[in-house]
């Protein structure tokens, strides 16, 4: 632990660890103290083999032709949902003393994954690349932008994915990628009942070659425990409400970056102004407000198991194309079971305020499902699917 610029800061995850302890934002458990370790020591592996390459000028060209062999074996730390894994590896991301470093979302990656590979059979159709094989040639590409990567959420479900895996990583690793990834599930659980998964099965094994597989057996899910504290349906929506949906999203995320990003639809490109993970988070007029529809909604269920929405106006006679979107909206998220955290202007029932028309009867149904999906029940539900869902391929693209 040492001071820099006048503040405190901290050598090790340990100290880290310690220090959030210490001041009462976490409790002490066993089972992450051991992850703790873990990631220090992965440190000072990755720093000595830094300095190792820094001894000579041709350091990085001559490691290049040993990598394979020397390679710092990373590590796969998964466990059930809340458990403190994305804490742990962002304290890992944040010491680690390595520039060319990398934390994303594993579906992120991918779908980035996906985007250069298709961008390299144009270039080679187009004839400015030479390589037929876009796999080699893209790895290089991430191996140099950086050779510390960190996953969130490991997650195979889709068969695109699944079936570059072994020569991605392969590639990866032969390039001297160090990897750090969270998951919910073990290695051998990963794509299961996936198809063809006979063909994505060679990648557990290379997995298990170049990265320490641990599982973080915490007790308590302290994401649910602490988000079970807090109201997830705030009005009015005031300041006060801006602040306990700052504080949600705060506990929903860890922390975590959070970043605009987008889903294409049928071609078109629905904006996520704040995504972190799994979770989302828009205002009303940003859903409601423009012209969506029920393919809009869906895409937002299957990409993110949590919704934030904030200012919710209520809703009257002039507002009845919004009151519409927003009815459909509820519908899509209620029966993906996707939880809802939001601020808005009345109670559920007092949100619609028009007397005439079939929406009176809809936004009953509306205000009906919003009262149920604050209740401590439809929490625990959620938390359950969420641990179930991770295991299992087919019932992601059924939720899909």
């Amino acid at each position: 632990m040492h001071l820099r610029d006048g503040l405190q800061t901290h050598a090790t995850v340990r100290q880290r660890y310690d220090h959030l302890v210490e001041t009462g934002l976490i409790g002490r458990d066993p089972a992450q103290e051991r992850i703790t370790a873990d990631l220090d020591r992965l440190i000072d592996e990755i720093s000595a083999k830094r300095m190792a390459h820094k001894s000579s000028a041709l350091g990085w060209l001559f490691a290049r032709k040993r990598e394979t062999r020397e390679a710092v074996k990373g590590l796969y730390i998964h466990g059930g949902v809340g458990r403190g894994k994305t804490m742990l590896m962002d304290m890992f991301f944040e010491l680690v003393p390595v520039r060319r470093k990398r934390r994303v979302h594993f579906n992120d990656f991918m779908a980035d994954v996906q985007d250069r590979i298709q961008k390299h059979r144009q270039a080679r159709k187009e004839g400015t690349v030479r390589e037929d094989d876009p796999i080699a040639p893209v790895a290089r590409a991430l191996a140099e932008e950086a050779w510390v990567l960190c996953f969130d959420e490991f997650s195979v479900t889709d068969i695109a994915d699944a079936m570059i895996l072994s020569r991605l990583f392969s590639a990866l690793f032969a390039n001297g990628v160090v990897l750090v990834a969270t998951s919910n599930v073990a290695p051998e659980d990963l794509y299961r009942d996936g198809l063809n998964r006979k063909l994505f099965l060679p990648f557990i094994g290379i997995l298990g070659r170049h990265a320490h597989v641990l599982a973080l057996g915490a007790d308590k899910d302290y994401r649910l425990d602490k988000l079970s504290r807090m109201p997830v349906y705030i009005t009015p929506a005031d300041a006060a409400a801006d602040a306990a949906l700052d504080a949600a999203w705060e506990a929903m995320t860890h922390g975590r970056p959070t970043a605009e990003t987008t889903l294409t639809v049928k071609g078109r490109q629905v904006v996520v102004p704040a995504a972190a993970g799994e979770a989302a988070r828009f205002s009303f007029a940003d859903l409601c407000e423009k012209p969506l529809g029920p393919r809009d909604y869906l895409a937002i269920a299957a990409r993110f198991s949590t919704v934030f929405i904030d200012h919710v106006p209520v809703l009257g006679e002039g507002r009845r194309n919004e009151a519409k979107r927003f009815i459909l909206l509820i519908d899509t998220l209620y029966d993906h079971h996707v939880r809802l955290v939001m601020s808005a202007a009345a109670p559920p029932p007092q949100l619609y305020t028009a007397r005439r028309g079939n929406k009176v009867f809809e936004f009953e149904r509306t205000a009906s499902r919003l009262i149920e999906m604050q209740s401590h029940e439809w929490l625990e539900d959620w938390a359950e699917r969420q641990r179930a869902r991770v295991l299992s391929p087919e019932a992601q693209q059924v939720r899909a």
